[in-house]
């Protein structure tokens, strides 16, 4: 069975977003990227979704050329992680969604079809986001690998990572690195 691995880059107080609705601490989204040699497929909620995809777009379009999103032009892996993009599917859970401009993108409807796609032939598949969709799929207990990147920051306010967990989820620590910069990811094993 195909594992689903989750990546999320968080403050050390827990937040992956701050009140103005994006992470600002967060310098480039390249984090976790190794990932992208164990899996061939990539799931999100819709809320991230368009976001998501109107980012790596802009990168795929202009890889060389400053972000309007960020006002820096992107480092080395998001340019490769935006080719990884062109070339994956992509499939995001949403009860009411239907369409995108990426042709590799398919939709899910609930936690079962997320537990019928780790049924199906093939590489590990990477759960990208957002925090309501890793709670729902944690929950279901569908999330077998937790990455986080912890940034050395205390966010105050702002959108916590597991605001929206309903069960208690024991986690088995796997590995830690420290970065640069102050950061550290951990990963886990999702009990």
């Amino acid at each position: 069975m195909r594992k689903l691995i989750a990546g999320m880059q968080t403050s050390i107080d827990g937040k992956i977003e701050g009140p103005e609705g994006f992470a600002d601490w967060v310098d480039a989204w390249s984090d976790h990227y190794e990932v992208i040699e164990r899996v061939d497929a990539c799931l999100l909620g819709a809320g991230m979704y368009p976001g998501y995809e109107a980012y790596w777009s802009a990168i795929r379009t202009a890889p060389h050329e400053v972000l309007a999103a960020t006002g820096k032009a992107p480092t080395p892996g998001e340019v490769e992680y935006a080719r990884f993009t062109a070339r994956t599917p992509h499939y995001v859970l949403s009860s009411t969604m239907t369409t995108a401009l990426w042709p590799t993108t398919s939709f899910l409807r609930d936690p079962d079809q997320v537990a019928a796609l780790k049924q199906q032939p093939g590489k590990d598949i990477y759960l990208v986001g957002g925090a309501r969709t890793l709670a729902t799929l944690i929950d279901a207990g569908l999330v077998d690998e937790l990455r986080l990147t912890i940034h050395p920051l205390i966010a105050g306010e702002g959108k916590p990572l597991f605001a929206g967990n309903e069960r208690r989820r024991g986690l088995e620590l796997r590995e830690v690195e420290q970065l640069e910069g102050g950061q550290v990811t951990l990963i886990y094993g999702v009990g």
